[in-house]
């Protein structure tokens, strides 16, 4: 199911009258509830998350409704969280680990990267690891270099997980439902700045498979593929690209890591243009990772090469002005798409 039809939309925030709307932070609770309800074996882990209802306010409500057994505050400690989930996932137990700010996952690499992704390789099968690790990427909200980072590429990197980044609120909650159900650790990237996002979400059960892109605009003359809140930024871009008559394909992959490169590469073929949009860092980034994939598979149908768009490769800054500019925008794909299109007849 594709959350936009026939490459319209009534506005970047995916509107869709007649249907229930809610916000994407809305979306991840109810889908982390309705998990809690259907598995008792699944609990939630994390700084702030059961008086406080986390950071962002994402679960409130869930303390009152399972209990301080299954809605556990530790303490700041990000190593300890993360080690509780991976030994309560190897003895039958489905922990949400909650890591409040993505840039805070660099100390869970040992217990995330050596320890839930390599267990079920090691254990010749027998051990599985079901954990969701789920934490946050972007910048925009003036909070420095310490708080603002999008390190997706990091995991996406590591045999063993599964990474997804939703865009919108019914990807959200699908695809959340979706890992916490997974027999493999997967880490669920959510852009801080989307959480007030509305959009339309079934009341009735649904999940979203993880390894499918979804096709959020149609296009003729150019493919953008972006991740996570660059889907709104690729959105507003092709808007107006097409005020000047260029058709832009806007692909959102959902998950980095199973990617599904035939919907990438059927699309690039399609238009013969490709350019790949994240707000992760373009450096080793998941751009490089797409665009080496659209490369190789649709190679003889380009008529450009396939173009680049992330983030600056600094620290993010404080200053408002100068983080505005580390990210990409709008203008920046316009630009960048006008001229791969320059000279098509």
């Amino acid at each position: 199911m594709s959350t936009l039809e026939n490459g319209t939309h009534s506005s970047p925030a995916i509107h869709a009258p007649g249907e229930r709307q809610i916000t994407f932070g809305q979306a991840i609770r109810e889908a982390i509830a309705e998990e809690m309800a259907r598995d008792e074996n699944v609990f939630v882990i994390g700084e702030d998350v059961a008086e406080a209802g986390s950071v962002f306010k994402v679960l409130v409500g869930l303390l009152d409704e399972f209990g301080p057994e299954r809605v556990i505050d530790s303490p700041i400690s990000e190593a300890g969280i993360a080690g509780i989930g991976v030994g309560a996932a190897i003895t039958g137990m489905r922990p949400i680990v909650d890591i409040m700010f993505g840039d805070f996952t660099t100390l869970v690499m040992d217990q995330l990267v050596n320890q839930a992704a390599k267990t079920h390789y090691m254990s010749g099968g027998k051990l599985t690891v079901p954990m969701v690790l789920r934490t946050t990427l972007g910048a925009s909200r003036r909070s420095a270099a310490q708080h603002s980072q999008s390190l997706h590429a990091l995991f996406s990197h590591i045999p063993g997980l599964k990474v997804a980044l939703p865009a919108t609120p019914y990807d959200a909650k699908g695809l959340m439902k979706t890992a916490i159900r997974d027999d493999n650790p997967v880490v669920v990237f959510e852009d801080k700045m989307l959480y007030q996002e509305k959009g339309p979400v079934p009341e009735e059960e649904y999940t979203l498979p993880l390894g499918q892109a979804d096709v959020k605009r149609t296009g003729e003359d150019i493919t953008i593929i972006a991740t996570s809140s660059m889907v709104y930024v690729g959105l507003e871009a092709a808007d107006k690209l097409a005020s000047i008559g260029i058709s832009a394909e806007l692909i959102d992959p959902r998950t980095t890591n199973p990617l599904d490169s035939d919907t990438l590469i059927q699309s690039a073929k399609k238009t013969s243009r490709a350019l790949v949009l994240d707000e992760g860092y373009r450096q080793y980034g998941v751009t490089g990772e797409i665009a080496s994939v659209i490369a190789d598979g649709a190679f003889y149908y380009l008529d450009a090469p396939v173009k680049r768009i992330g983030a600056m490769n600094v620290p993010v800054p404080f200053s408002p002005a100068m983080e505005d500019l580390t990210i990409p925008d709008a203008d920046d794909v316009v630009e960048t798409a006008k001229a791969m299109c320059a000279g098509a007849s």
